[in-house]
């Protein structure tokens, strides 16, 4: 199987992009072609570079704008050979040259796995965040299990079911997108897998760094709700995430802002709905995490 690498980059981390494309080149089991999408940016002239005798390809893709995450992703897809999709975010890096081989390892013998996420580590030797872990019981990262999402800047994605499922929606911009595409795949039938096996570094930055945090946060579950699940579902979820958003923040502009993206997402078009059945909703109970947290 072969596997390709897509990292989005706005062209601002020139050297931790040439640190980022360095681990994939350097994996050991096979030439994995990287897909590079600056999105919005050109891509800076780069150290790393396939090695002497390696037929590992890097391909440059611009955008003339900044599309958002999703659809850099998506046209970063599109623009793959792979069998398997890696992506890797622009500041992160591989933490062993193995991780090509032991996912391509798991997809030859798992037809039903469409997504690995990764375990991320601080490389400072932190204690990472509970956010990287997928699951509600977060409190040991190194334990592999079944999730019902993913990390979209640490996961490798079988690219036939991605495709089979419409890719990510490319009107979310940044947030949940990760989650829409994973609750499309246990609704035809795939699975999800945490594991802590294979490992990317990540500095440790709060996701609030971005500008749009609270308001696309709110505007896209809303999103997210609308989309894929049943109105019964879909009312006690979002009753769930107004209460949880209360008890959690105290910022009165972050609550402005969060409460201006939800009813956005109530009012605005939030793309083609196809609500998943009762027997994906009691799967993702059974899992651990049904579709109501």
């Amino acid at each position: 199987m072969k596997i390709s690498c897509v990292i989005l980059t706005m062209g601002n981390r020139v050297a931790e992009l040439d640190r980022a494309v360095a681990s994939v080149l350097d994996q050991i089991d096979g030439d994995v072609e990287v897909v590079i999408v600056g999105n919005g940016a050109d891509v800076p002239e780069l150290n790393a570079s396939p090695g002497i005798g390696s037929a590992a390809t890097i391909k440059i893709v611009r955008l003339q704008h900044n599309t958002g995450i999703p659809a850099g992703r998506n046209r970063g897809v599109e623009e793959c050979s792979g069998d398997i999709v890696l992506f890797l975010d622009d500041d992160g890096w591989y933490a062993s040259p193995r991780v090509a081989a032991h996912v391509r390892d798991r997809f030859a013998k798992e037809p039903d796995l469409a997504v690995i996420s990764f375990r991320v580590m601080d490389p400072d030797g932190g204690n990472g965040q509970r956010r990287h872990v997928p699951r509600l019981r977060a409190g040991n990262p190194e334990r592999s299990s079944p999730v019902t999402t993913f990390l979209g800047g640490a996961c490798a994605i079988r690219r036939s079911a991605y495709l089979q499922v419409g890719g990510q929606p490319e009107n979310f911009f940044y947030a949940h997108e990760e989650t829409d595409l994973a609750w499309r795949l246990l609704g035809e039938g795939y699975r999800i897998e945490y594991d802590a096996q294979t490992v990317m570094y990540h500095p440790q930055v709060p996701p609030t760094r971005h500008a749009q945090f609270f308001r696309l946060n709110a505007r896209n579950r809303v999103w997210l709700a609308r989309r894929n699940l049943p109105w019964p579902l879909a009312a006690v979820y979002l009753l769930d995430w107004i209460a949880l958003t209360l008890l959690r923040e105290r910022s009165p502009s972050s609550l402005k802002a969060w409460f201006r993206g939800f009813g956005e997402g109530l009012r605005e078009p939030a793309g083609e709905r196809r609500p998943m059945s009762w027997a994906t909703a009691w799967r993702m109970a059974k899992l651990g995490r049904p579709p109501i947290v």
